[in-house]
């Protein structure tokens, strides 16, 4: 199976301090990983390198393909654009625009079609369940709701990865495995707007979630990998390479 995440001996430190300490990691194609870890353990920290977001003090992270670690500011937000679909706990959207509008400004940054646009995101919401408030604002929504256009958001300029940090540590609990069920769904599958089969890499602090919704395990403690399993749900979830879904 292809490698879609490579690192290698990354490290990243605040005032000579590890945040992450000499980590190496490989993530396949068509995989759902979790991060664990206690709190200040580098769990957030891997995934904003990994996105591009932070930059290694050493080491080399190789993403599609792709050396990252040299890319310059540009190259990286170029990066983003069309290799990563993000999604935080506390959604991160615009309240002054509606559900549709947060949705299509990520690929007007992206510089897609205002057609294509257009029909990608309605494609997205009917999938996900909230097509009906397209034209609502954020504020009128549940936590659930807001989730879920967050990770329509992401998926919109059809990424071959999704990173998550802690996408359910604002949602209840139903809600929560709403959200997961979906990631679920979207590693299995392609569906009508050809972005499923994805890879996912999510941080999360509950291990029943992770045993339940996802392949593999990562532990961290204090920067450094300290177990790496599959789970259960190994079985059950079906492993796929996501090159030709997301193109």
């Amino acid at each position: 199976m292809d490698t879609l995440i490579d690192l290698t001996n990354v490290t990243k430190t605040y005032d000579l301090r590890p945040a992450v300490d000499n980590v190496s990691l490989s993530i396949p194609a068509g995989e759902i990983t979790a991060i664990m870890g206690p709190s200040g353990s580098g769990k957030s920290t891997l995934l904003n390198l990994v996105a591009g977001l932070d930059r290694v003090t050493s080491g080399s992270i190789t993403v599609a393909g792709r050396e990252i670690t040299g890319l310059g500011e540009a190259a990286l937000a170029r990066y983003r654009r069309e290799t990563v679909g993000l999604v935080f706990q506390f959604f991160h959207l615009l309240n002054n625009l509606t559900v549709r509008d947060n949705v299509l400004i990520a690929a007007q940054l992206a510089g897609m079609s205002r057609k294509e646009a257009a029909t990608r995101a309605r494609r997205l919401l009917g999938d996900l369940g909230i097509a009906d408030q397209a034209e609502s604002f954020p504020a009128r929504l549940s936590g659930g709701q807001r989730q879920r256009v967050a990770i329509a958001r992401a998926l919109i300029n059809r990424p071959p990865l999704l990173l998550a940090d802690e996408p359910t540590g604002a949602l209840d609990t139903h809600s929560g495995e709403q959200v997961l069920d979906l990631f679920r769904d979207l590693n299995r599958h392609d569906t009508s707007g050809g972005y499923g089969g994805l890879t996912i890499v999510l941080v999360t602090h509950d291990p029943r979630l992770a045993e339940r919704y996802t392949q593999r395990v990562v532990s961290l403690i204090d920067g450094a990998v300290a177990r790496d399993r599959t789970t259960p749900a190994t079985t059950s979830l079906r492993r796929r390479p996501v090159y030709e879904a997301v193109q």
